[in-house]
């Protein structure tokens, strides 16, 4: 196994993930307009990138066209890193993907990165109406990924050219929740990031992998790996517990099968499920990688989980009803980076 020295935490970029959250009474464009106020403040906090994520029929997430929303953060922001946490590469073509992030690359220069998953991020159905097959293997992803970094390729002979994208370095990385997506980007020698704030138990197996199967690319030397946390930070113990529980709600919903809008907080959130669901949701939004409370219980578990996966980078999810309460989270987590 590969050793990795201890990072220091406040030496570690910290980035967002955003799920561009549709609130309870609210609508995709305040949403966005959130989101635009969020990478602002964020961007002047110092984070170094700002991620979205395409979900598909969900009425609590709005990023579903995720290379257009990633177009219009970066054209209200200035130099932070903006891309895809992830882009799902089976619901695409791989050209129109290649020329929708050479268009972003080419309006925004150095600064759009191109993370790719191979889960529908949606159930069957909706996985039928963006593909209209349901005929994709696991085996195809590795795949469509070698057609779509051949399209970022100069090759005057393709056929197929990718305009704009041809020749434009997009960094790829590789998104996965389990052993796959980190043994192809060891392969590939991709960054990795992996979903630990929903996969908390496959994070070392996973981490492991990469690492100890590495091959060196013309993009990276050495493997990068970034780790996902859900952190709700507040000012007190009570207020960020308070505040969790619209996150606690939003994965109850998925798991009864009735996505919603991101539902308010709630004062006793065990009046809402069983014994088994709260087991269940519990072990999914882990306390290792679901950091909730004050600024000292968010900094100890933060260095304490960084300390656990030896990550390069930690990106950052914060499921917050209350708009200001999200700011305050961030600002609080942006503390930590002196």
């Amino acid at each position: 196994m590969t050793a990795i020295k201890s990072k220091q935490f406040h030496h570690i970029p910290l980035s967002v993930l955003d799920l561009a959250p549709i609130t309870e009474g609210s609508h995709a464009g305040q949403s966005f307009k959130n989101s635009v106020e969020l990478a602002q403040h964020v961007e002047n906090w110092g984070f170094n990138r700002y991620w979205l994520a395409e979900h598909h029929n969900m009425p609590g997430i709005a990023s579903s066209a995720t290379s257009v929303i990633i177009g219009h953060i970066a054209g209200a922001t200035k130099h932070i890193r903006v891309g895809s946490g992830g882009i799902m590469l089976p619901n695409h073509a791989t050209l129109v993907i290649a020329e929708q992030f050479g268009t972003l690359e080419s309006l925004y220069p150095g600064r759009i990165d191109l993370g790719l998953g191979r889960a529908p991020g949606s159930d069957q159905a909706t996985a039928f109406a963006l593909r209209r097959t349901l005929q994709s293997r696991v085996e195809d992803f590795p795949l469509q990924l070698d057609e779509l970094q051949a399209y970022f390729e100069e090759n005057p002979a393709a056929r197929v050219r990718s305009f704009p994208g041809e020749g434009l370095d997009i960094p790829i990385w590789l998104l996965g929740s389990s052993g796959f997506s980190a043994q192809l980007a060891a392969e590939k020698g991709l960054p990795f990031s992996f979903a630990s704030h929903f996969a908390p138990d496959y994070t070392l197996p996973a981490l492991n992998i990469y690492r100890d199967n590495f091959k060196p690319s013309s993009v990276l030397k050495e493997p990068y790996a970034m780790v996902g946390v859900n952190v709700i930070a507040a000012d007190t113990e009570e207020r960020a517990q308070w505040l969790a529980t619209s996150q606690q709600q939003q994965f109850l919903s998925l798991r009864r099968g009735e996505p919603t809008q991101l539902k308010p907080p709630i004062d006793n959130i065990d009046e809402f499920w069983d014994p088994f669901e709260r087991a269940a949701i519990e072990k999914t939004l882990d306390s290792r990688s679901t950091i909730v409370g004050n600024p000292e219980t968010v900094k100890q578990k933060l260095e304490s989980f960084l300390n656990e996966t030896k990550a390069d980078e930690v990106i950052i999810n914060s499921q917050i009803f209350h708009h200001e309460d999200r700011l305050r989270s961030y600002e609080i987590v942006a503390g930590m980076m002196d």
